[in-house]
């Protein structure tokens, strides 16, 4: 188990995208999504593609990774996750 699955306290200054991860790396999708699906900006669209992949809806996720204007991956969510994180940090 990493930090991150152990400790239930969001970090502080994390911007509304690493929030939505951390939610989401905590099982809490709902929030996760909710954070990002108003927002219309390609950081966005690429973590609400990320998010429509581990809810299991592969075509919602193409059209975000679209939006996003990046590649739809392919490989393993953790290794995504984990991606993305590198990404916005």
């Amino acid at each position: 188990m990493n930090s991150i699955e152990k400790d239930n306290t969001i970090p502080d200054k994390l911007n509304v995208h690493l929030q939505s991860l951390w939610y989401d790396a905590k099982g809490d999708w709902q929030t996760a999504h909710d954070l990002i699906d108003h927002l219309e900006d390609r950081t966005s669209a690429h973590v609400h593609a990320y998010l429509h992949r581990v809810e299991g809806d592969l075509w919602n996720a193409r059209y975000w990774y679209n939006r996003a204007k990046q590649p739809e991956y392919k490989g393993d969510l953790k290794d995504e996750w984990a991606q993305l994180v590198k990404m916005l940090l």
